[in-house]
């Protein structure tokens, strides 16, 4: 859209980002000016390193930006210690609130690039935005800026100080590692090969069972909404959200409605099998293990947050 010339780095879906590929592009084009990535792939549920290539494009003189839309306060993100140049977070995900306001980040070295910048830009100029949020009369958006959302953000602020980044990261931890075990436990085989973000799990359909079929059973008689799959995977996946707010019960009922609506669909299922796995786990506090997650000071969710 803007004219520029993009070097994609393509991986197989399901994997995570390889950053030795990511290293060796960098050093043979020495001239690429910004890395685009991921902290958590929505569509697939795939986590990517972003500590690794942070310290890959430190290296370089390329600028870092992550889209951190759906991993921002679900996932372990340090934006200066990972040496992230620019992020990007939406406010419906981890923030808790409903989608309408964006959110980003610029390191000295992101706003040596912004002066430079020569692209058209009008409401999106990052330039325009400091300017008025440093304004000495009102601090503000340089546009007409959605109050409610900003209030209900306050809020979801609140919560977010008051449980403690760590443990939020924790709890989501928790809750995903029970749903991943919990599908397993039913004989339901996870889609990612690479590391699985602790925002989303990503689950293949089993042989048999129609993806529209098994989604519509679940949001219509058990008032649950599950994803399905995108592009070359439509029909093949679905996913389980755990993120935000989602605490014990939710992952608890999201389980024994998928083993309820495939046993009406007529697949073999014991059911309670995915149940009682999570339930074991969520009371015990123990979060299974997975590459890139620490299992040390799990502290058990509670109600609410």
């Amino acid at each position: 859209m803007y004219g520029l010339n993009v070097v994609k780095l393509q991986f197989e879906w399901g994997k995570s980002v390889d950053c030795t590929q990511v290293e060796a592009k960098l050093k043979a084009e020495p001239d690429i000016k910004v890395v685009y990535t991921t902290l958590s792939e929505t569509s697939t549920g795939v986590e990517n390193d972003i500590e690794t290539l942070g310290r890959i494009v430190r290296n370089s003189p390329a600028a870092l930006v992550v889209d951190a839309v759906s991993g921002m306060a679900a996932i372990p993100f340090k934006t200066d210690e990972w040496n992230v140049d620019v992020v990007v977070v939406g406010s419906q995900k981890g923030l808790m609130i409903p989608p309408g306001l964006a959110f980003a980040a610029l390191s000295e070295k992101a706003w040596t690039l912004v002066k430079n910048s020569k692209l058209p830009k009008y409401y999106f100029s990052y330039e325009k935005a400091l300017k008025s949020l440093k304004a000495e009369k009102l601090p503000d958006t340089p546009y007409t800026s959605s109050v409610s959302l900003v209030i209900q953000l306050h809020k979801a602020l609140e919560l977010i100080k008051a449980e403690g980044i760590e443990n939020i990261w924790k709890r989501h931890a928790l809750l995903a590692g029970a749903t991943r075990e919990a599908v397993k436990a039913i004989g339901l085989s996870l889609f990612v090969s690479g590391t699985p973000s602790n925002a989303v799990t990503s689950i293949k359909m089993p042989e048999g069972v129609d993806a529209s079929a098994l989604l519509k059973k679940i949001r219509d008689e058990y008032g649950i909404t599950l994803a399905g799959g995108q592009g070359q995977i439509k029909g093949k996946i679905f996913r389980i959200a755990h993120l935000g707010y989602v605490d014990r019960l939710d992952v608890i009922m999201t389980i024994a409605a998928v083993e309820m609506a495939l046993s009406e669909l007529g697949y073999p299922v014991k059911l309670g099998s995915g149940v009682s796995r999570a339930q074991e786990l969520l009371l015990s506090g123990v979060i299974p293990a997975k590459a890139g997650v620490s299992q040390e000071g799990v502290i058990p969710a509670k109600a609410g947050i």
